[in-house]
């Protein structure tokens, strides 16, 4: 089984120098770097890195995409059937991609989330009318995951792009991997977390360096109204979410800020909701008792 690596990178330089040779050391069969129009020495490394290592290949933008349009931009290039997402601060250890193979045996499996020793596999939960997820406890097999991380899974491309991708609807980041375990999920594919697959990641993120908290918050807060508004087609679950969702305005008015900001989409949403009414094969409820 081959892989390619796909890494968005913005800024990043520091990181590119620190982590890309592990990835090297790695059995993948094709490197590829979406740089999305850094303005550091990250080009220049990038084009000398290239000399040395022939697996490297670039994705210049000219200008910052977002993580969602740059991963896709990699994701359509790769020459494998398995793509593997690393965030620029991810160091893998150097037999991760072993354990995978067995994994994707399974046709039905659409993507791998790895092991970040801090972390394990998602438990999603539908609370009060809002989806949340939280860590489920530590395993040593594999286990099914509510999601697979934009930062660190690996992905059946096939699947990948039937699905569309990462939905760029969600831009800049945050909830954008979600979505589309998500709608995997609803077509009947699984989602997995491995823990043999060992990756570390540093947290020195391009998000916590370039943004403030409370622009991420917010993103955060109108990218889960989204997904609710997009995925969720099960039409009691929805009015239980308009009742939570009028309370939660009610008492916090500061609410109102996200909730402005998802609305002025909504007319973007629409067309994508009928679209998972029509294409779903496994129900809202369904998915969720798999976490209970």
């Amino acid at each position: 089984m081959k892989f390619s690596i796909i890494i968005p990178n913005w800024n990043g330089e520091r990181l590119l120098k620190k982590n890309l040779p592990a990835v090297f050391q790695s059995q993948a069969k094709e490197v590829i770097v979406v740089d999305n129009g850094s303005k550091d020495g990250s080009v220049a490394l990038l084009e000398i890195l290239q000399n040395k290592y022939s697996q490297l290949k670039v994705i210049l933008n000219q200008k910052n995409l977002g993580f969602a349009k740059a991963v896709n931009q990699g994701v359509k290039i790769a020459k494998n059937e398995i793509v593997v997402l690393l965030n620029n601060d991810v160091v893998p250890e150097a037999d991760f991609l072993k354990p995978l193979v067995k994994d994707f045996e399974d046709e039905k499996i659409f993507a791998v989330s790895l092991n970040e020793p801090q972390w394990s596999w998602a438990k999603g939960k539908w609370i009060k009318g809002f989806v949340e997820h939280e860590v489920g406890p530590k395993t040593k097999k594999p286990h099914l995951s509510f999601w697979a991380s934009g930062g660190s899974a690996a992905f059946r491309r096939s699947i990948w792009l039937k699905l569309g991708g990462l939905d760029e609807i969600f831009a800049p980041f945050y909830w954008e991997d979600i979505d589309l375990s998500y709608r995997a999920w609803k077509r009947g594919f699984k989602v997995l977390w491995e823990p043999q697959s060992v990756v570390h990641h540093q947290h020195e993120s391009t998000i916590g360096s370039q943004f403030s908290q409370r622009y991420v918050d917010l993103i955060s807060q109108r990218n889960q109204l989204l997904f609710i508004w997009k995925n969720i087609t099960n039409l009691k679950m929805r009015s239980v979410h308009k009742i939570f969702l009028w309370k939660k305005l009610l008492t916090h008015p500061g609410y109102f800020k996200p909730f402005g900001a998802a609305l002025s989409r909504v007319f973007l949403i629409t067309p994508r909701w009928f679209k998972e009414s029509r294409e779903q094969e496994v129900s809202d409820r369904e998915i969720f008792k798999k976490f209970n």
